[in-house]
């Protein structure tokens, strides 16, 4: 029982992870699987099969939310799932740990340039909602990154994320709403090639179950989180995910020390903390601004109202002041005839 609220848990948090900054359910959970014994094949069986129900949900919150560009869920998703096929089909029969190091060290440089990006100099195009890439790149992108999320049990956030987020030209509340809800096609597609691969075989429907409670939870929170949390703070944090998680896979591969993995993280969670202090202090200077300006349009548009009603009140009062007394004085005259007829007319 201990261990199934141990997985719950962690599946709530590995997507609230995953449905704020785009990434890390699927690293988060395999890494438990595989410490818990099960083989990598199984333990991203395993995690795709709850991420089947995950992704369902952390898509429809962002949907609602207006976190999602349909058409850029579509052009990753679909080669996505053609690549998450076939990466799950070869790890069902062979590893993949030589291009571990490689994929980890590309993450590592591509989450640095995200890190540094958005909190020193956050791209102008990071406010777009609607991707402006086309096919030439999502595509292989999304055909790579599919393929990496099947074979390492996780990676589709990573590797597209921060693609998407280097290019600097989508909004981050965008690019992580449409990766999140594209990773729905391609968790059904891994999933599919898995059963046909291993069969259900190992599978534990317990620890799927589990892990898809937990993050049923977190699925409707991170997507509101994603839309109020500001663009440079949103990426610098998916930045320094990135170097968080790539740095354990190195280290792992390295067979560091535990020394050396306690300096190195340690000098990474100073640097994050310190970019993630300026980029909190940035975004609170715009926004700081934005509500300036937005007060002193709207002090115009009221000077302007009151100037544009201020004539035409003088108008209506001009009339009705010398209206007001000539009338009263037309009044009392005739008033003054009317009885000056009555005394002079006989009855």
């Amino acid at each position: 029982m201990r261990k199934l609220v141990l997985l719950a848990l962690v599946g709530l948090a590995a997507q609230l992870v995953d449905g704020s900054l785009g990434m890390g359910y699927g690293m988060t959970s395999s890494s438990l699987l595989l410490l818990a014994g099960l083989s990598p094949a199984l333990a991203s069986a395993s995690v795709h099969l709850a991420e089947i129900g995950t992704t369902l949900a952390s898509g429809a919150s962002h949907w609602r939310l207006g976190n999602t560009d349909p058409r850029l869920v579509v052009r990753l998703g679909l080669p996505g799932a053609v690549g998450a096929f076939g990466g799950a089909t070869v790890l069902s029969h062979l590893s993949t740990r030589a291009a571990t190091p490689v994929t980890a060290s590309l993450l590592i440089l591509l989450g640095t340039y995200v890190l540094g990006r958005f909190a020193l100099r956050p791209p102008s195009g990071s406010g777009s909602r609607r991707s402006p890439h086309g096919r030439r790149l999502l595509v292989p992108l999304g055909l790579v990154g599919g393929f990496v999320d099947a074979t390492g049990g996780g990676g589709w956030g990573p590797v597209v994320t921060t693609t998407l987020l280097t290019g600097g030209r989508t909004a981050p509340r965008t690019v992580v709403g449409s990766v999140g809800a594209s990773e729905f096609l391609v968790t059904v597609a891994a999933s599919a090639g898995f059963l046909t691969g291993l069969g259900t075989a190992g599978i534990s429907l317990g620890i799927v179950l589990t892990l898809l409670v937990g993050g049923l939870v977190a699925a409707p929170i991170s997507a509101w989180l994603v839309s109020r949390l500001p663009g440079a703070v949103l990426g610098t944090a998916v930045g320094g995910l990135i170097l968080a998680t790539n740095l354990r896979v190195l280290l792992s591969w390295a067979e560091a020390s535990v020394r050396t993995g306690v300096l190195l993280y340690g000098a990474l969670g100073a640097a994050w903390t310190a970019f993630l202090a300026l980029a909190v202090r940035k975004a609170r200077t715009a926004a700081k601004e934005v509500r300036e300006e937005t007060d002193q349009v709207l002090e115009e548009v009221r000077s302007a109202h009151r100037h544009d009603h201020a004539p035409e009140a003088a108008v209506l009062d001009e009339p009705a002041t010398a209206g007001g007394t000539g009338g009263s004085t037309s009044i009392e005259s005739a008033r003054s005839r009317t009885r000056a007829d009555l005394v002079v007319e006989p009855v």
